[in-house]
């Protein structure tokens, strides 16, 4: 299987988007710059056109190019754990949240005793809205966007549904703040949040600074979209799969571009902070793509944890076209976006601010992170498994997760070929680790995960033993409880509703 350096993926992206350093302009503390933070849901690595060119991302190719491109950012395996992290700035092994994603039955959510990023930034003055997806909990109205700190929200509770219908299994889930939503059903997802976040930068009081929350179902499964955008952009795949894919990827570009241009009409861009992530790796088995990084969404590997992300502002950095290479997390944009509006974090927190790293280009000051741990047996996990980073070294212990039908995904996944193709990749040809078994790789010169190198540095395998049982002593204990039948909308008139613990 062909292997691309560390070297190489960044003098590739480095030739791609011109790098320089930037320079940081300053924001008065009484201007408190207005931040939209972008979550894209399940878009893989390689699922972007700087990377794959056959698919299409004009708008964000541009932002990214004029912006500043993360290269070595990091979130969590699934999309449940990621947005606690982007929500609390903790691990989700710190809140229990570690364990999969939170299913609808489940009396799961993130906890209430901990201040969420909209929270710390309305002390700060901030009108706070969020848009999309949720999924941090729902079985109490306390655990609910708008009792979390937004002002507002339109959007689903769950992980799954219709990109039309809005249905999510049993019930039917989408809300305008507390009521139920049914204006939308019918109308794709990506149109209606497009549309909702134009009205709110369109009603915008401007001397009040504005924190929008802008999760999209885009580009989850299932794999939906309207014809018109894999025909006119996306017809020279031939995988009929990935094509769709595709689709979803450029109306999720289109939706962004829409809504910056919107900003570019109001205004509100001149001081504005974008972000721009993903929630985790891309779904090998539902076309999306982390080539050439290992492994998919769901697992601890490269490919299901090393996130598509930027940032962007027009006047706040002067120099434009960086690619940054300092370690960054997930839990990293809670104290991130504090620094740049002016504030501070809540003590203890895991993130760490980048805001001086990113307006100056000096070093991360983050050179630790835990890709995930996790001690639930559920007949797929052994009882615990785990990776930690240390500078450029990564520790796994166990497998590196699970995807559907049991399929842990240890491998590396190509982009389906011209003729509509896929290369497959024998599962059988590596073998699943054990709880008790242990892998080391050095990121920088091993990028796609190919060598263990534990028996060629048996010192660094010990440090990093050592200190994985240290993070390991913080750890407490998954929240993931039996779906409870009191969830079941047929007691709600068919919809997902809070009510039941």
């Amino acid at each position: 299987m062909p292997m691309m350096s560390g070297k190489m993926m960044s003098s590739l992206l480095a030739a791609m988007l011109m790098v320089v350093v930037p320079r940081f302009n300053g924001v008065n503390a009484a201007d408190k710059p207005h931040i939209l933070f972008i979550v894209a849901d399940d878009l893989g690595w390689n699922d972007v056109v700087w990377r794959d060119p056959t698919m299409h991302t004009p708008t964000l190719s541009r932002m990214a190019r004029q912006g500043i491109l993360l290269n070595s950012y990091y979130v969590q395996p699934l999309c449940s754990p990621s947005r606690s992290a982007f929500m609390s700035g903790y691990f989700p092994f710190h809140t229990g949240l570690q364990h999969r994603a939170i299913k609808p039955e489940q009396k799961a959510y993130l906890p209430a005793n901990l201040t969420t990023l909209p929270q710390a930034l309305k002390d700060l003055g901030y009108a706070t809205h969020a848009v999309g997806k949720w999924h941090l909990g729902f079985c109490n109205w306390k655990y609910t966007p708008t009792f979390r700190g937004f002002d507002s929200f339109l959007g689903y509770y769950n992980a799954v549904e219709d990109y039309y219908t809005h249905m999510a299994g049993l019930g039917y889930d989408f809300r305008q703040d507390t009521a139920v939503d049914k204006d939308d059903a019918g109308k794709y997802s990506a149109y209606t949040f497009a549309e909702r976040a134009q009205v709110l930068i369109g009603q915008h009081n401007t001397s009040q600074p504005l924190f929008l929350y802008l999760a999209f179902q885009s580009v989850h499964g299932p794999l939906e979209v309207p014809a018109v955008y894999e025909n006119l952009f996306c017809g020279h795949i031939k995988n009929e799969t990935r094509r769709t894919k595709c689709g979803m990827v450029a109306i999720l570009d289109e939706a962004i571009a829409n809504i910056t241009g919107h900003l570019e009409d109001t205004g509100l861009i001149d001081n504005m902070l974008i972000v721009f992530t993903t929630d985790n790796g891309g779904p090998v088995w539902d076309a999306g793509n982390n080539w050439p990084l290992r492994g998919a969404k769901a697992t601890m590997w490269e490919g299901g944890t090393r996130g598509t992300a930027f940032v962007y502002s027009k006047n706040l950095f002067q120099n434009k076209g960086t690619v940054h290479e300092g370690m960054m997390h997930a839990v990293d944009w809670f104290p991130t976006m504090m620094t740049a509006a002016g504030g501070s974090p809540p003590p203890g927190i895991d993130g760490v601010s980048q805001w001086e790293s990113l307006t100056t280009g000096s070093p991360s000051p983050r050179s630790e992170f835990v890709y995930n741990m996790d001690a639930i047996e559920d007949g797929q996990k052994p009882a615990f498994h785990a990776a930690i980073r240390s500078g450029d070294w990564k520790l796994m212990q166990g497998p590196a997760g699970m995807g559907p039908a049991g399929i842990p995904y240890n491998g590396w996944y190509p982009v389906p070929g011209v003729d509509g193709e896929q290369e497959e990749f024998d599962e059988s040809a590596v073998e699943d680790p054990g709880p008790d078994d242990y892998q080391l790789f050095n990121i920088k010169e091993d990028p796609t995960e190919h060598h263990d190198v534990k028996d060629k540095y048996p010192d660094v395998l010990a440090k990093m033993k050592a200190r994985l049982a240290e993070w390991r002593q913080t750890m407490v204990p998954a929240n993931f409880p039996e779906n409870d039948p009191a969830a079941n909308p047929e007691h709600y008139g068919g919809t997902w509703t809070p009510g039941w613990c």
